[in-house]
């Protein structure tokens, strides 16, 4: 999914990822800007970024999107179950993948991108091809790890309170682990679960993010009433899928059965 977003004042963009593309690199919070328009077609955004920015009078990208993409694509990689191979030697790779830039490419591992939070780790644990000196490759699950923990660093054990003990203290002081109990708390997750599915209907990306959050608030609240920490659920969850092998069918990973 592509996003068309504006920070008022500033500019419109696009980008695939919300998160890292305006929180993280440019600072802005979900509330500092919002979603404009969402597609899966990358032509339609690319043309309509630049139709928005003339309509609101921001800066015009002399390049489209779609084409930045499309040339930030130069490198031809090979990428099987295990492996992503690149084609030049290991000692030439950095310079290959500072000319390529924000190319992604899909594995069964999860997508990938090149950026210069990643380019570091892909130097230091790249591999000669032991058939052709002049390829090398990286494993993927490695690669899937590394980017994993990049993306929520010390997620739950950094020492300070989290959003969850956030939710909780929340909870406690409204009453709802006193008072209320798992089945009140299932009956809210389906409403809000409920809410997602009109959201999702309508593809109302800021009600989408609203509704989220509220299952995981629901969700905390859920774990705590039965005796459970939200964080461990998750961690107990990621566990058990994080060496799960499979294959997308009709949109959906299934996986693979022995």
């Amino acid at each position: 999914m592509y996003y068309i977003y504006h920070i008022p004042g500033k500019k419109i963009g696009v980008t695939a990822n919300l998160n890292k593309r305006v929180t993280k690199q440019q600072g802005y919070k979900f509330g500092e800007y919002e979603v404009l328009e969402a597609s899966n077609d990358i032509s339609y955004i690319s043309n309509r970024e630049i139709e928005l920015q003339k309509l609101y009078e921001y800066k015009v990208d002399q390049q489209t999107y779609e084409s930045l993409i499309k040339s930030n694509n130069k490198m031809k990689i090979n990428i099987t179950e295990q492996t992503t191979t690149f084609p030049c030697p290991s000692n030439k790779l950095k310079g290959q993948l500072m000319d390529n830039l924000g190319m992604k490419w899909e594995t069964i591992e999860g997508s990938f991108e090149i950026n210069t939070d990643t380019i570091p780790w892909i130097v230091k644990n790249v591999k000669t091809s032991m058939y052709n000196n002049d390829r090398c490759y990286i494993y993927n699950k490695a690669f899937s790890n590394f980017v994993l923990e990049e993306n929520n660093p010390n997620l739950f054990n950094t020492g300070e309170p989290t959003v969850f003990d956030m939710i909780r203290d929340w909870a406690k002081e409204r009453g709802i682990y006193e008072k209320g109990d798992s089945k009140t708390q299932y009956v809210k997750l389906m409403e809000e679960a409920g809410e997602l599915a009109q959201s999702l209907l309508k593809k109302e990306v800021p009600a989408i993010q609203d509704a989220i959050g509220d299952m995981v608030v629901v969700l905390t609240n859920l774990a705590y009433l039965e005796g459970m920490a939200i964080e461990d659920c998750i961690s107990s969850a990621y566990k058990e899928i994080s060496n799960r092998k499979g294959k997308m069918i009709n949109g959906t990973f299934v996986k693979q059965t022995l």
